[in-house]
């Protein structure tokens, strides 16, 4: 499962109403996020969920559906095409490594209602220090002599209520990772805030650089460990608006390569998907 992307300009409006829960999107809303969709090209998210997915079902030799969030084909018709084949068991698996109730809750709660009673469910809510992921993303940064600033969309404080992990995970990943790549100047920050008019998690990225180019940092590696392939929250968020800012105060920023659908990722999926059957 993923959060899916709208297929062309003029599919922003209905893929922000889909987030929106059917509310009214503020045309400015729709007018900046097709300009930023304008600047950056269309998302690649979802063909590259699709070859995640292909690459997968070679790999486990079992066939792998895809359910988008808010996009075509939706969780429902891929839970559906799942029970078609007979299916008795269910592996659930969102491309996004880290539990929140108010993200991989929801995937979640989708998923258990197109499944109901027909078939055994096994959710995998949290890959955050599966090993192999976190191998592949340390592959990405060893051997850089910059400081490396881990990175993942930020959610509203309340998303922390009641104990929820998200981010002590983001931390976890964060330090698992740079042990594993011998890093000596790490830090991480959060992306991608919403204007919602309430709290967000910080530090956010833009602020973050300004702060390390006080202390004197002037080369900057961001690994959005948060996010699993390109789409707009990479192409804008890091490569437009964080680059901007980093010219801005005289920092040299560069961002790892998404692992999309590189063959040691997808073998990475294979392993957490087998212990989970």
């Amino acid at each position: 499962m993923a959060y899916g992307s709208p297929s062309c300009l003029e599919d922003v409006p209905a893929y922000l109403g889909d987030i929106r829960g059917g509310r009214p999107v503020p045309q400015r809303t729709v007018d900046e996020f097709v300009e930023r969709y304008r600047r950056v090209g269309a998302s690649p998210l979802n063909q590259i969920t699709e070859r995640q997915r292909a690459g997968l079902e070679r790999e486990l030799g079992v066939p792998v559906f895809t359910g988008m969030k808010h996009w075509e084909p939706r969780i429902a018709e891929a839970a559906a095409c799942a029970l078609a084949t007979g299916a008795t068991r269910i592996v659930g698996l969102v491309l996004a490594p880290h539990y929140s109730r108010l993200s991989i809750g929801g995937y979640r709660e989708r998923l258990e209602a197109a499944v109901d009673t027909l078939a055994e469910l096994r959710m995998i809510e949290s890959w955050h220090d599966h090993a192999p992921y976190l191998d592949v993303v340390a592959s990405r940064v060893r051997g850089t002599d910059a400081d490396v600033v881990f990175t993942a969309h930020s959610l509203p404080e309340r998303a922390l209520a009641d104990g929820d992990p998200y981010r002590d995970q983001l931390l976890e990943t964060s330090r698992l990772v740079a042990e594993r790549a011998g890093l000596s100047g790490w830090s991480f920050a959060f992306q991608s805030e919403s204007a919602t008019g309430e709290p967000w998690l910080g530090p956010d990225i833009l602020a973050h650089l300004g702060e390390l180019r006080a202390r004197g940092v002037r080369r900057v590696l961001v690994a959005p460990i948060g996010f699993v392939a390109d789409h707009l929250e990479i192409l804008w968020d890091i490569d437009v608006e964080a680059r901007e800012k980093a010219a801005e105060l005289g920092l040299e920023l560069d961002r790892i390569v998404s692992m999309n659908d590189d063959p040691a990722f997808v073998r990475a999926l294979a392993e957490l998907v087998r212990q989970h059957w």
